[in-house]
Parts: structure tokens; C-alpha cells; sequence
């Protein structure tokens, strides 16, 4: 299975999936033209790789922004993700410590995937 690399743009964040270590990241800004395209390779390569994942996964996500399109995506990511047994996956969100939206949205998803899921505070993403 190829890792993918698609650095962040202005409306796109940096994807940073390597299969071959069980790590993935998402970080930026995520408002695309269309958020299927953009999100549906990747949400395609994930349940390839739960069908046969490493012995953990890390997914860290530090997103600035995201729109409502992304926030379904980042739904059905985590969904396909918790097909994992819970001791195999960590979800890592982070936030900016004074932006409560990206909080609120963190303990949202945290309650509806099955993982450990890590609500953590930054002081900046700069």
C-alpha cells in the first residue's frame, strides 16, 4: 500500500498517511472546492488498510478550520477507523487552547468513535 503526501494549500490541509508505520496526520485548514474528491481517496485507502493495520495506529489531526462537508468526512474517516479494536487505534485532536469550537468539535467526535481519543491543548499551530 503507497503512503500518501499531499501538502496543505490554502483550502486543503497537509494529508500525511504512512501505512507502513500505523501514523497518520491531518493538519490545517479544510475547506475544498469539493470535499468528496479531495477526502475520498483517503477515506478509501483507510478501510484498505483496516483490513489488514499494524499493531498500533496513530491519527493525529490539528486542524485550524474545517467546514461542514469536512466535519462528515472526518465522521466517516473515524468511523472506517473504528473498525479497529480500541487498544489498536489513537486519535489524537488537537486544538488551540482559546478556540472552544475545535474543543467542543474534538469531544463530540471523541464520543462517537471507538478509541482512545486525546483532546489536547496547544498554545498556537504556528
Amino acid at each position: 500500500m503507497n503512503n500518501i503526501f499531499i501538502d496543505k494549500a490554502v483550502k486543503t490541509p497537509l494529508i500525511s498517511f504512512d501505512f507502513d508505520k500505523g501514523v497518520f496526520k491531518i493538519e490545517g485548514v479544510s475547506v475544498p472546492e469539493n470535499t468528496v474528491e479531495f477526502y475520498n481517496p483517503i477515506v478509501y485507502a483507510l478501510k484498505e488498510y483496516v483490513e489488514n493495520p499494524k499493531d498500533k495506529t496513530v491519527f493525529d489531526i490539528k486542524l485550524e478550520y474545517f467546514n461542514t462537508s469536512t466535519s462528515v468526512i472526518l465522521l466517516n474517516i473515524f468511523r472506517v477507523l473504528s473498525n479497529l479494536s480500541k487498544d489498536k487505534l489513537t486519535i489524537n485532536w488537537y486544538y488551540e487552547e482559546e478556540d472552544l469550537e475545535m474543543l467542543e468539535a474534538g469531544e463530540d467526535y471523541g464520543n462517537m468513535v471507538n478509541a482512545t481519543f486525546n483532546i489536547i491543548a496547544v498554545d498556537s499551530f504556528d
